[in-house]
């Protein structure tokens, strides 16, 4: 299937403000664009494009006094499979991960390990290692937390969601990621696209949607704790720690947010 991206997002500002985007497609996804991704700013300021620490494409730019409007779109191919189930994938033992594995079991800005780990054992404890135990993680968190933007708020902590029981994406996969880590499964943040593909429509505004992944087996599976089943059109754009290392943007000066806008539907043959 084909499926169309996109995003129109201002700010207004009272003087000249340098940011940091994050808003392009994933680079394991780039072959599956189809022509160009553009990303362009209004007024016309030039973007310079760099690779950070975790691989994810950035953008550096100056917002003029008066604000920025930043658009983009993209037409991306996908192979219209949900994702992945794998029950037999293994847990590693500690001692034989990856070295640069090992930064997604420790914790996080979101994601206090210290402060969940009695709990993580005292209801994981007795699972099976593996994707059995990652799975029940995502079962816990989708029945004991409760979805809805008015609980969103940027300062909000794994520990927070698990004390309130409420949250958005974001806080239903800091929670998880941070079960999984405690439970010695690495897990890290991820953002992105994900449309109302393959389930009833959906009249509220998009949104990018977070989600994590887990390392069994010597790779990386896509875990949901929000949905807590397989869904169809995921596009990534970036992975981190948690939400710190992934802002979709980052300003360094007084900025309002005035729109925002995210597009993502699958195309239809005429």
């Amino acid at each position: 299937m084909e499926i169309k991206v996109g995003f129109e997002i201002a700010h207004a500002t009272l003087q000249p403000t340098p940011m940091v985007i994050m808003l392009s497609i994933h680079p394991s996804r780039r072959q599956d664009i189809i022509g160009t991704e553009t990303i362009a700013a209004e007024p016309n300021v030039p973007i310079k494009f760099y690779n950070d620490s975790f691989g994810n494409i950035c953008g550096r730019l100056v917002a003029p006094a008066g604000g920025v409007t930043l658009r983009g779109s993209a037409l991306v191919h996908d192979s219209g499979l949900p994702d992945a189930i794998a029950p037999t994938a293994q847990q590693s033992p500690i001692d034989q991960l990856p070295d640069d594995i090992l930064l997604y079991l420790m914790a996080s800005r979101y994601c206090e390990t210290d402060k969940l780990t009695d709990v993580a054992w005292s209801l994981f404890g007795n699972t099976q290692p593996g994707w059995e135990r990652a799975a029940a993680i995502c079962t816990f968190v989708h029945n004991h937390v409760t979805f809805g933007y008015q609980h969103a708020h940027h300062m909000k902590s794994a520990h927070d969601v698990y004390a309130q029981g409420a949250g958005v994406c974001r806080d239903f996969a800091h929670l998880a990621l941070t079960f999984c880590r405690c439970m010695g499964i690495p897990a890290r943040y991820c953002t992105g696209y994900m449309g109302d593909i393959g389930i009833p429509y959906d009249p509220a505004p998009m949104d990018f949607s977070g989600w994590f992944e887990a390392y069994l087996s010597g790779r990386w599976y896509t875990f949901d704790a929000r949905h807590n089943k397989p869904r169809i059109g995921r596009i990534l754009m970036a992975t981190g720690r948690d939400a710190a290392d992934v802002a979709l943007t980052t300003s360094f000066g007084r900025m309002d947010l005035m729109k925002f806008l995210v597009v993502s539907d699958e195309v239809v043959a005429a």
